[in-house]
């Protein structure tokens, strides 16, 4: 009678030990991916400044925009979390459409080969950017079920587990930054 006992005792900490595993595994995979969407929007704010100068340019009395991007870059680069993060990378988002419809008035800019090099190297950022949130998300939704789930919802009420927030786009910028030649 003892060793049965003492087995669903082993039972029970293998199956407990395993719970807390794998929450600790998908925390630790949505502290990374959240990592790598970190990456990609730094690489996308320091774009961001050439491409300006680009247009600047040939476009100098377009001032009005690029005072919105620098604004919206600067509260990009400040926000924190994936909610805040999300609202001020839509207003860029929003501010680079203006700047690339001006761009569209100025056939020169659109055959510079610079202009064209930062177009293409802003357009694979977004791609990245694209790629690492829905990765961002499929893991955050896992560990999310997962916290909320019978019964590892209890342990992860017992060791602190909290949810995690999807880093969404509005409903308008779902699509990527359009980049015409």
């Amino acid at each position: 009678m003892g060793w049965i006992v003492l087995a669903v005792v082993v039972l029970v900490g293998i199956f407990l030990i395993g719970m807390y595993n794998s929450l600790v595994q998908l925390r630790v995979r949505a502290d990374s991916a959240w990592s790598d969407i970190d990456v990609q929007l730094k690489r996308r704010h320091d774009l961001i400044p050439n491409l300006v100068e680009t247009v600047k340019g040939y476009a100098a009395h377009e001032k009005g925009t690029f005072e919105n991007i620098a604004k919206f870059r600067s509260m990009a680069m400040q926000a924190t979390g994936p909610a805040d993060k999300a609202v001020a990378e839509n207003q860029l988002t929003g501010a680079l459409k203006s700047l690339f419809a001006v761009a569209e008035n100025y056939p020169q800019l659109q055959a510079s080969q610079e202009f064209t090099q930062l177009q293409n190297s802003l357009s694979e950022t977004e791609d990245a950017i694209q790629n690492s949130r829905r990765y961002y998300n499929a893991v955050v939704r896992d560990l999310n079920t997962k916290i909320q789930s019978f019964p590892t919802n209890i342990l992860a009420g017992m060791f602190g587990f909290q949810q995690k927030q999807f880093f969404e786009t509005a409903a308008a910028d779902r699509e990527p930054v359009a980049v015409k030649f």
